[in-house]
């Protein structure tokens, strides 16, 4: 069974406390979570306001479903980062 793993590199411009921060990440993980059912986590950068990185896991039993829904969330991602005051510096998928 294929693992996807999705990391996504967020600069947040707006943020002036770790508060601002988490408010910027909490609406992006639940909003990913809740549309595409997949775990995220923030994993680097926890105690830089204006950074973040962020992993998108899921599993199936299709590599090929696997990218096309890392693919989608990657997309919306970026839509919720934009709307949020954040932006994705950058992104890479790996497969176990």
């Amino acid at each position: 069974m294929p693992i996807a793993f999705l990391t996504l590199e967020l600069r947040i411009e707006g943020a002036h406390s770790l508060k601002d921060k988490r408010q910027v990440l909490r609406s992006l993980k639940d909003k990913l979570r809740n549309g595409f059912n997949v775990a995220v986590a923030e994993l680097d950068a926890n105690d830089l306001w204006q950074r973040a990185t962020i992993g998108v896991v899921s599993i199936s039993g299709s590599q090929d479903y696997l990218q096309g829904l890392m693919q989608n969330v990657e997309r919306e991602a970026g839509r919720i980062a934009s709307a949020t005051g954040a932006e994705i510096t950058d992104s890479f998928v790996e497969f176990l």
